[in-house]
């Protein structure tokens, strides 16, 4: 009998070899990165690699790359030392930007973080001088495989590192004068295994700074609370809020020594509350080879670590993602508070990092629909037509972040001002049916 059990397992083993095959897609290679602080270096870049500044660099995901991916995606980030020997932020970023351009400003284009960690205390000199991090982001994948997405954008990989040289210059032999901070490797991990998607994916924040102290960065000054407000068009299943946040601060006031309660609420009601830190830091004392190590040569024991440090050098910051369910159609509200928050002197903050992903329920409506309309061109470079012989009573035009930017009754559109990407049609119809259409500016 176990013969034949193992027999079987072999045959499916052999004949599905597929759902064990991985592929690896490098991203980047050892890149360098450079004083966060200066003016952008004028230092060559691998094919296809972009730096704009000293601190991000990004490159086009390729149709090729693209498909090679199934439905798992692990990010995989290895940072090894120059000259910068202190604890710093990472973050690995997607940017969508519209379909066929050569380059874009990163500012003035949807992004989401990926994934954000802490580089240790390194000194080059010494090993090991590379720190490696592991991120699993299946639902990413997703976004990949989503014909409407990609038809509309191109996926751009961004690897951002922060740093600065100034005190190894000093204090790490070989760096006098040098402006080289760290090197950064990125990989991503797939499967092989066929998916298709049909995702709905709406930015949110996107490294925001929150601060009790400084106007903008919160809802009013004296408060460390954000409210977002945004639009979800249709009907969502198995939606999730991805969230990622970290305390940032310097000196003794410093809000990165601080571990303080975290509260969500999700429409007016708490679904979260945490509080950041590890149970202790000694597994990445290895990787702080620097003098000053991981704040100081003795090991600490996990109650003086959970004491007051919220954040490892050496680790990753947790990917929080926030269960919603079905989420239906219509405005909804985030909050984050972090109400015992204390920034002296004017210092410290926490980058917030926001986005919301759920399944579309609205798959051709027109298939259900009793009225009968098409859309024509659908993408389109500057005219829309709804084609029908049923009376409209509104057509409204929604961006991908949930706002209104045209409304009318005429049934051609003209989008040649629109910037390039996806957007959602709403048409109303005089026996008051509602449907929802992606359309595509390219």
């Amino acid at each position: 009998m176990k013969t034949k059990l193992l027999f079987l397992f072999l045959l499916v083993l052999v004949t599905n070899t597929n759902l064990f095959s991985q592929v690896t897609t490098n991203i980047f290679e050892q890149v360098l990165f450079y004083d966060g602080y200066a003016s952008l270096v004028n230092e060559p870049t691998p094919p296809g690699v972009t730096r704009f500044r000293n601190d991000l660099i990004s490159r086009k995901l390729t149709e090729t790359e693209l498909a090679n991916f199934g439905n798992t995606l692990t990010v995989n980030v290895s940072i090894t030392a120059a000259c910068d020997n202190y604890d710093r932020i990472g973050n690995v970023n997607l940017a969508l930007v519209p379909k066929n351009q050569a380059t874009y400003v990163p500012g003035s284009v949807s992004r989401i973080e990926l994934a954000r960690f802490i580089t240790p205390f390194m000194n080059y000199n010494y090993a090991p001088d590379t720190v490696p991090y592991t991120f699993n982001v299946d639902n990413m994948a997703k976004i990949f495989k989503d014909p409407t997405i990609i038809a509309a954008y191109d996926i751009w990989i961004e690897l951002q590192l922060f740093g600065v040289p100034y005190a190894a210059n000093t204090q790490v032999q070989g760096c006098a004068g040098r402006n080289d901070v760290f090197y950064g490797t990125l990989d991503f991990v797939s499967n092989t295994t066929a998916v298709t998607a049909n995702e709905v994916l709406i930015p949110l924040n996107f490294q925001n700074y929150l601060n009790n102290y400084q106007a903008g960065a919160s809802d009013a000054v004296g408060q460390t609370t954000r409210t977002i407000s945004f639009n979800v068009q249709n009907n969502l299943t198995d939606a999730n809020l991805y969230l990622i946040t970290s305390n940032h601060g310097a000196n003794s006031g410093g809000e990165e020594y601080n571990r303080r309660w975290h509260y969500i609420d999700f429409d007016g009601t708490q679904i979260a509350s945490y509080r950041p830190g590890e149970l202790t830091c000694e597994p990445y004392r290895v990787y702080n080879t620097q003098g000053n190590g991981i704040y100081g040569s003795t090991p600490r024991t996990n109650a003086q670590w959970q004491s007051f440090s919220n954040w490892c050098p050496g680790s990753i910051i947790p990917i929080r993602i926030l269960s919603l369910g079905n989420v239906v159609g219509g405005t909804h509200v985030f909050k984050i508070r972090v109400p015992n928050a204390v920034f002296a002197n004017g210092e410290g903050y926490f980058p917030v990092s926001l986005y919301l992903q759920g399944t579309n329920t609205v798959l051709n409506t027109n298939q259900y629909s009793k009225v009968d309309y098409y859309l024509s061109p659908n993408p389109t470079s500057n005219i829309i037509t709804v084609n029908t012989n049923d009376t409209l009573e509104n057509l409204s035009v929604i961006d991908i972040m949930g706002k209104e930017i045209w409304s009318g009754t005429n049934k051609t559109i003209d989008m040649s001002n629109f910037q390039k990407g996806i957007y959602i049609l709403k048409i109303k119809f005089e026996n008051f049916e509602v449907l929802t259409e992606k359309i595509i500016k390219n």
